[in-house]
């Protein structure tokens, strides 16, 4: 299987999104300059579903995934994926929606590993008492992010008034 890549320009900078056939493998966001290249036809669909999220039009992703973990982390992702855009949710939380109050430390670094950043949301878990905590993009892209999607939440509320 040949894992294809290409580079997107967004708003939290160039973003590497890499994938082949079985689905997209990751989505990282790099902080040295990349060439941005043609999009491979694997990774069209992806790139054009991060476009419309970042134009405020996509809530959602719709994405055939690749990702690789242990059988935890993958659960942890799964429990990612249901934090509704615009939420947020403790470590507390996650540790409890995967089954376990006990889990927190393990929870933390299962969605520390997590390469589908976006489209599985972990910026959105934040800290029990409401502080952002680690993200492998940088806090600045994490509060970004939440920002960004806090605020079309709260304008998608009031679109049909």
């Amino acid at each position: 299987m040949n894992i294809e890549k290409a580079y997107i320009q967004s708003p939290v900078g160039i973003i590497e999104i890499s994938g082949s056939d079985a689905g997209i493998r990751s989505i990282l966001f790099m902080d040295n300059d990349c060439e941005l290249n043609q999009i491979p036809d694997c990774l069209t669909e992806c790139a054009g579903q991060l476009s419309e999220y970042f134009a405020g039009k996509r809530k959602q992703f719709n994405l055939k995934m690749d990702p690789m973990g242990t059988g935890f982390q993958l659960k942890v992702w799964e429990q990612l994926q249901v934090i509704p855009f615009g939420k947020t949710i403790s470590y507390l939380d996650l540790a409890r929606m995967t089954g376990n109050l006990n889990n927190t430390r393990a929870v933390g670094n299962a969605n520390g590993k997590n390469k589908l950043n976006i489209i599985i949301p972990c910026h959105r878990v934040i800290g029990i008492n409401g502080k952002l905590t680690g993200y492998g993009g940088g806090l600045w892209r994490k509060e970004f992010l939440l920002k960004f999607e806090m605020g079309n939440a709260i304008s998608g509320l009031f679109a049909g008034l």
